[in-house]
């Protein structure tokens, strides 16, 4: 029999700890630690503390934030879990400076973190770690701290409370027709009732103290009785109830340069405060750009307003349109595409049929005239439609000439109604303005567009894995959008710390 030596590691030891040896160069706590102490002003949180006088001693801000940053680097969120840490955990302790403090005390240092985000933003500056030559766009949709059960338009809401209200009544009904039931059933159905009781009156307050959320189009949204600041969005996994994170990075070593989430589903509407952002951002930097600047962004930021806004910034910008892929030559004769497509279009559509596109349709703007496939004349039944904000014409075809018609069944999926046919909808080109839409087209399908946008890929979704996967933040513990941005903002210098740990010496 072999003879080994004892595992102790199951058992406590006593054993003398230097503080300053534990923490060694090279790691993200020696890291988190030297840019702390040495290079973050910490002046801004004094005004918090009012214990000049009075009160008993604060802990200071350095050490709250040195623990939090390590915790958060490990993915460790929960206040009570970086307390129990501070107790238990070397790092922690020597982090801390073996103090200890109270869940509560770590909980509201969260709310503060965001000013930092530009100091640490400097360092990485000086540090040469932002090259300046490509800036990327994007956003994260991560779940919030809310059920998306809660979710709903006031209307909806309030059928929801009509409906708990009902299946209580009928508790009482129940009771009242059989009065020989078990007391254990009794029990039972009061608890189910005060349940209901206590939903439907949560509800009633949330529709007493708010008004309903409305969209891009003045028409109303789900609100959300938990945090009414966030919202429900449809992800590759499924739907949540999240905040979009968004983020713009350098594509030199993925430093993250602007980050914010918003309760919105689109992105479009995001790309203008961002860019806006991120050129004050830019400013306050010491280092200037002596060149142009890239700028790409995936489809979700396409948008003719968009186009036309970052035609004046000084960014050589590369947008991607829902069509990009469709007209590459590679993807055109790639089987695996093809078949997602088509599978796509089979799940958008209930039938499984597809119909004529748009294109095979034959439309004169200066005459205002649509002849479908089959050669037939439309009805214009609008000449100022407006769809998703875009002003056009909309074409419907003639009853008759839609029921007989032999390509019925390849141009629509279900057969025509009692009142019109096969619907179309062509957007107007303005011929007087320039057409910043068809001059991106222009521009991302040249080789050279192609070639830029696709270092898109690289320079931010890395950026996304490290912070959903590796960092675990994959769902917000905070409510509201003040607290949940000062999380995305936190994790956002945490990456940056993160790529620092190299450099500081």
């Amino acid at each position: 029999m072999p003879n080994f030596k004892t595992d102790y590691s199951n058992q406590n030891m006593f054993v003398p700890v230097i503080i300053d040896e534990q923490i060694i160069p090279g790691t993200i706590e020696y890291a988190i630690a030297h840019i702390v102490d040495n290079h973050l002003d910490l002046s801004p949180f004094d005004e918090h503390y009012c214990n000049d006088q009075n009160g008993a001693a604060a802990y200071p801000p350095s050490i709250m934030l040195k623990v939090i940053f390590y915790a958060y680097s490990l993915g460790m969120l929960s206040s009570r879990r970086i307390e129990k840490a501070c107790i238990n955990n070397v790092t922690f302790m020597c982090l801390s400076g073996d103090v200890r403090p109270h869940f509560t005390t770590i909980a509201k240092m969260k709310d503060t973190i965001e000013p930092l985000f530009t100091q640490v933003l400097m360092i990485c500056d000086e540090q040469g770690l932002i090259g300046r030559n490509m800036f990327a766009i994007d956003g994260c949709k991560i779940s919030s701290n809310a059920s998306k059960e809660w979710s709903g338009t006031h209307d909806e809401l309030q059928r929801k409370k009509e409906k708990l209200e009902r299946a209580s009544r009928r508790i009482i009904e129940r009771h009242q027709n059989q009065d020989a039931l078990p007391n254990e059933v009794i029990a039972q159905d009061l608890r189910q009732k005060q349940k209901l009781d206590n939903s439907a009156n949560k509800i009633g307050e949330f529709l007493a103290s708010t008004q309903d959320k409305l969209g891009s189009n003045n028409k109303p949204i789900k609100s959300n009785i938990t945090d009414n600041d966030s919202a429900k969005m449809t992800t590759s996994k499924g739907t949540i109830q999240g905040y979009n994170g968004i983020a713009i990075t350098d594509d030199k070593h993925q430093v993250i340069l602007y980050s914010q989430v918003w309760g919105s589903v689109g992105e479009q509407q995001t790309l203008k405060p961002a860019v806006l952002a991120l050129n004050e951002q830019l400013d306050k930097l010491p280092n200037s750009a002596e060149h142009t600047i890239k700028f790409t962004a995936d489809s979700g930021f396409h948008s003719k307003a968009n186009l036309k806004f970052l035609a004046g910034t000084p960014y050589d910008c590369y947008i991607a349109d829902t069509a990009f892929r469709s007209r590459n030559p590679l993807f055109q004769s790639s089987e695996t595409y093809q078949t997602e497509q088509a599978k796509k279009r089979k799940k958008r559509s209930k039938t499984g049929k597809t119909c004529y596109p748009i294109t095979m349709f034959e439309f004169d703007q200066d005459t205002m005239t649509c002849r479908c496939p089959a050669g037939k004349m439309m009805r214009l039944s609008s000449k100022n439609a407006v769809i998703r904000g875009e002003r056009g014409a909309q074409f419907c075809g003639y009853l008759n000439d839609c029921r007989q018609c032999t390509h019925q069944s390849q141009c629509m999926r279900k057969p025509p109604g009692k009142q019109q046919g096969r619907q179309v909808f062509f957007i107007y080109k303005n011929t007087k303005d320039f057409d910043h839409m068809q001059a991106m087209k222009d521009k991302i399908d040249s080789p050279e567009g192609r070639r830029q946008y696709s270092k898109r890929l690289g320079c931010v979704e890395p950026v996304f894995g490290n912070i959903t996967v590796n960092k675990q933040m994959n769902r917000f513990t905070l409510r509201g959008k003040e607290k949940v941005n000062a999380q995305w903002a936190m994790f956002s210098l945490l990456h940056n710390i993160e790529k620092l740990r190299n450099y500081i010496h």
